[in-house]
């Protein structure tokens, strides 16, 4: 967009210099609207002195500068071994690779070939690069027009011709007065307003910087669709591996009623133990029916990422343990996340436009100096039109000047000050917000990773205690109670052990979505990864990769 700027600049360059002495006219007219700018008392202009437009660059409002953001000097468990704080940072272009798990390789890149939401977000980075080629071609003619019209006249005998034949009575030699005729007209007109006061060529800063914002916001849905495939294949595999426990624990428990059945029958203990061993059993089948619509929520979510209407996945994602995390992370220091973080960039890019746009609302106080010239032909006879003496054509300065304006130019300059700064303090909240993200991720890794540790130590120790009790029950050492107490905490700490592995998994994926990780993937794409599924029914899926020129420009 700079290289559009600037051919932008170069051909307005190009043409005549109209405040060279060659126009004394129009320049005597600039020196004495510009005195006159800078001796009103308008309230308006005072806000906006010609003394900055000339220290700008003859642009007036301000120039952009990046406001402050409030970031975290270190993270909160910067000391923790497992959290890697130095800089530069991690490398994250495909930091989902980290997992070790090709079936996850293999899903986002299909959901970045096929995601209906990314591809809609590619076309509003079209659409703001269309835009900034219509604010370019501000600096040029913003009027031209080829114009012809053609007129048959047909004068009233009691009316027009009532009036010319009392006149051509008087003349000495009367003029023929035809009753009626015909007129050929055709031309170019023109109209240019020069960018005195930089109105254009703010608002080509307006535009440029919501190009590079809806490439952030693109950006940012790719992080966020990167970070989503991940979770939701991770909850399918947590969901895999809950049903799998619950209905292994379901064999166990069913062994166990076989046993206090047969012992009933014998008569060696009442009908309590079998009733007992049967609630137990029911309580564990109970936990099937909701873990499995877990999972088919989870899998439904996979389809519609990639997008294809849902449909079952068992065959691409067969059973198969929860992908591991790695025991540290790298995270580098709270300060990148303004660098690395698309919401952010975004979010800057925002307060960039705005501040733009106070330069164009500012112009508006200004008188504004055209150009405007016309050339065409005009003849009553068609065969006349074209010749030298049907020739005519007008050029010429002129200014329009805004002064009774009841002070609505300068309201709508307060205006877009106010919305320069409520993006100022909405910039300030992403960053935030991000900070907190990044936290709120990290506490979970670094606490999830005790928690498997520690619910491990009690699930090993239940498993032989589940063993033994079934062992002394079958001896008559112990009544079933013992057995259906050390069963039922077995099914509890199997199932929360197997959602905190996948809760570490889960945070891992937090954490790099938190840092803005994996939209690189749009610069540097993975070609040796299969797609992993492909889209079904009558939806069109095209890859919503856009052209190099447009994205790539605006990489780190």
């Amino acid at each position: 967009m700079r290289d559009v700027y600037a051919l932008g600049t170069h051909r307005m360059e190009d043409q005549p210099n109209l405040f060279s002495a060659r126009s004394p006219t129009l320049l005597r007219v600039l020196v004495l609207l510009v005195a006159a700018v800078a001796l009103t008392g308008c309230a308006g202009l005072r806000d906006a002195r010609p003394i900055d437009w000339w220290r700008n660059g003859f642009l007036v409002g301000p120039n952009y500068q990046r406001p402050a953001a409030p970031v975290a000097d270190e993270w909160i468990d910067y000391d923790d071994p497992k959290l890697i704080s130095a800089s530069p940072g991690v490398e994250d272009f495909a930091w989902w690779q980290t997992l070790g798990d090709p079936v996850l390789d293999g899903l986002v890149q299909s959901t970045y070939a096929q995601n209906l939401t990314l591809r809609a977000a590619g076309q509003r980075v079209l659409q703001a690069r269309y835009q900034v080629a219509i604010a370019v071609s501000g600096l040029f003619p913003q009027h031209q027009a080829y114009n012809g019209r053609y007129t048959h006249v047909q004068r009233s005998k009691r009316g027009d011709l009532t009036g010319l034949n009392q006149l051509n009575n008087r003349l000495p030699r009367p003029i023929q007065i035809p009753r009626s005729f015909e007129s050929w007209q055709h031309g170019f007109s023109l109209g240019w307003e020069l960018d005195v006061w930089g109105r254009f060529r703010r608002a080509i800063e307006a535009s440029d910087a919501r190009l590079e914002e809806s490439v952030q916001d693109y950006d940012a849905i790719l992080v966020s669709l990167i970070a989503d495939t991940a979770s939701a294949y991770v909850q399918v595999r947590e969901y895999q591996e809950r049903i799998r426990l619950a209905q292994r624990n379901v064999k166990l428990q069913e062994q166990s009623y076989g046993i206090a059945k047969a012992r009933f029958d014998q008569g060696a203990v009442t009908e309590l133990d079998v009733d007992q061993a049967t609630a137990t059993l029911a309580n564990t089948k109970a936990l099937l029916p909701g873990l499995r619509i877990q999972q088919r929520m989870a899998n439904n979510q996979l389809c519609v990422l990639m997008g294809m209407p849902p449909s079952n996945l068992a065959e691409q994602i067969s059973p198969a343990p929860i992908p591991t995390a790695p025991s540290d992370v790298v995270v580098g220091i709270p300060a990148e996340l303004i660098r690395r973080r698309p919401d952010v960039r975004a979010a800057e890019r925002r307060v960039a436009a705005e501040s733009a746009m106070i330069g164009v609302a500012t112009a508006e106080l200004y008188p504004a100096f055209d150009i405007r010239g016309t050339l065409g032909w005009h003849a009553n006879d068609f065969g006349d039109m074209f010749s030298s003496a049907a020739n005519y054509g007008t050029v010429g300065p002129s200014f329009h000047w805004n002064i009774l304006n009841y002070g609505r130019i300068a309201n709508n300059v307060r205006v877009q000050n106010s919305e320069f700064s409520e993006q100022v303090a909405l910039y300030q909240q992403t960053v935030l917000r991000a900070n907190q993200e990044a936290e709120d991720a990290i506490v979970s890794y670094l606490q999830s990773q005790q928690l498997v540790a520690t619910l491990q130590v009690a699930v090993d120790a239940l498993e032989k205690a589940s063993d033994v009790a079934v062992i002394q029950y079958r001896n008559g050492k112990v009544d079933y109670n013992r057995v259906a107490t050390v069963q039922s905490e077995l099914v509890t700490n199997q199932d929360n052990l197997a959602a905190a592995k996948a809760n570490v998994a889960l945070s891992l994926i937090q954490i790099y979505k938190a840092l803005g990780g994996g939209w690189q993937l749009r610069c540097r794409p993975l070609p040796e990864l299969a797609v992993a599924t492909e889209p079904v029914g009558a939806i069109e899926v095209l890859p919503p990769v856009l052209p190099d020129d447009t994205l790539q420009t605006f990489e780190d």
